[in-house]
């Protein structure tokens, strides 16, 4: 009742040589790539983490270069990085005003460093008397200095700012700028991007 399809082999069927394809259909007429050459064209293989602690180690990898990325950021004075204190051109230029000049202010803690190193050398009892009366007299005028240095910074950049940038909100860059001025200038941060004089720091190649 039932009849029994013919089946042709797979292997029995006409295979054509050529099968050109048709000219005008856009896309075509070249072979079809390889798998192993489409993959080699991706621009990077996306690999899922198998389990939950493969997913944590790539995610304090990814943690890892994108808190590189802002630091170097904020070392160059990029905008896009920099904390809410540092934005803006009143903050930029009162760090370059600071940055151009030598102020008593960034010599206060290797002053006090040497003077204290100075009071703990040895010397004979009479040349300790005087080492301690200057060490007594030399720390309360190194601070005056400081001080009287903090006040002409920030009066001078504040009243400079409000010339170059009517409208700005001064509100702290005087202290901002005296705060900056009372730092060694290798800790300051930003860096700073001139030299003292003016010039632009070189950059490094």
């Amino acid at each position: 009742m039932f009849r029994r399809r013919s089946q042709t082999p797979t292997a029995d069927s006409p295979v054509p040589v050529d099968d050109p394809k048709p000219q005008g259909t856009p896309g075509k007429g070249r072979p079809t790539p390889k798998r192993s050459e489409a993959q080699g064209r991706r621009r990077s293989p996306v690999t899922a983490p198998t389990n939950r602690k493969e997913a944590y180690r790539l995610q304090r990898e990814r943690d890892r270069a994108t808190r590189v990325r802002q630091r170097e950021g904020m070392l160059r004075g990029d905008e896009r990085y920099l904390q809410p204190r540092d934005r803006g051109p009143a903050r930029k230029f009162a760090r370059d005003w600071v940055d151009s000049r030598r102020l008593p202010g960034q010599y206060f803690l290797p002053a006090v460093f040497v003077i204290m190193l100075v009071s703990m050398v040895p010397f004979p009892v009479p040349v300790r008397s005087v080492v301690l009366l200057v060490y007594t007299l030399s720390l309360p005028v190194v601070m005056l200095l400081v001080l009287i240095s903090s006040f002409y910074v920030a009066g001078r950049v504040k009243r400079e700012v409000a010339e170059r940038f009517p409208g700005e909100n001064l509100k702290g860059i005087g202290f901002y700028a005296a705060m900056r001025s009372s730092q060694i200038r290798r800790l300051r941060f930003p860096k700073p991007t001139v030299l003292p004089g003016g010039k632009p720091v070189p950059s490094k190649s």
